[in-house]
């Protein structure tokens, strides 16, 4: 079992074959802070096969500078559109691939689940969870793209899972029991 005064970082990302978000986290024991974060815009190409190119060469690019041991990745939800749940599987698909070929563990999350364990609302907003997340990592996020602030979600969200493991499982009845365990995340 790992110990808890082990370092490492982990690489969230929210998928997207326009806008794909990402976000570096580094862990120390119970506590994280965040390296970077950003999105990959993939406007310029045209063609979708160019677009995963790309996607696969720039996260292969942020994996080769931060070198996180994790990849935590929102899954795509079920919508309407056949075609844009097809490419935004794809996105994933190729992220994954990404991370596998660097040697990262990966993992992935729904969104209701990424929402949830952020905010303690499945069907909680972008900018709530944006602004949730500036309360946890007291630090003021730059709100343009919220894919970036979904990819640090992601991130936190797997933070938060392997810090139950690595606690020995612990799990908590609700957000207000979470923070009497641990008020260091208060603001």
């Amino acid at each position: 079992m790992k110990s808890l005064a082990d370092s490492f970082k982990i690489l969230g990302i929210d998928p997207g074959t326009n806008i794909l978000g990402y976000a570096v986290i580094e862990v120390q024991g119970r506590t994280c802070k965040l390296i970077n974060y950003g999105v990959i815009k993939l406007h310029q190409e045209e063609d979708h096969t160019d677009k995963l190119k790309e996607i696969f060469l720039q996260l292969q690019e942020i994996i080769e500078t931060y070198l996180p041991k994790h990849l935590a990745i929102e899954a795509p939800f079920f919508g309407k559109n056949v075609q844009s749940m097809l490419k935004l599987g794809r996105a994933q698909g190729v992220a994954i691939a990404a991370g596998i070929t660097m040697g990262l563990e990966i993992t992935e999350y729904a969104p209701k689940k990424v929402k949830q364990s952020v905010t303690g609302n499945g069907n909680a907003s972008k900018e709530q969870v944006s602004a949730m997340l500036e309360t946890i990592l007291k630090v003021k996020l730059e709100s343009k793209y919220l894919d970036a602030t979904d990819a640090l979600a992601v991130a936190i969200t797997h933070f938060n899972h392997a810090n139950t493991k690595l606690s020995g499982g612990k799990k908590f009845s609700g957000w207000s029991s979470f923070m009497k365990a641990n008020p260091e995340k208060l603001k």
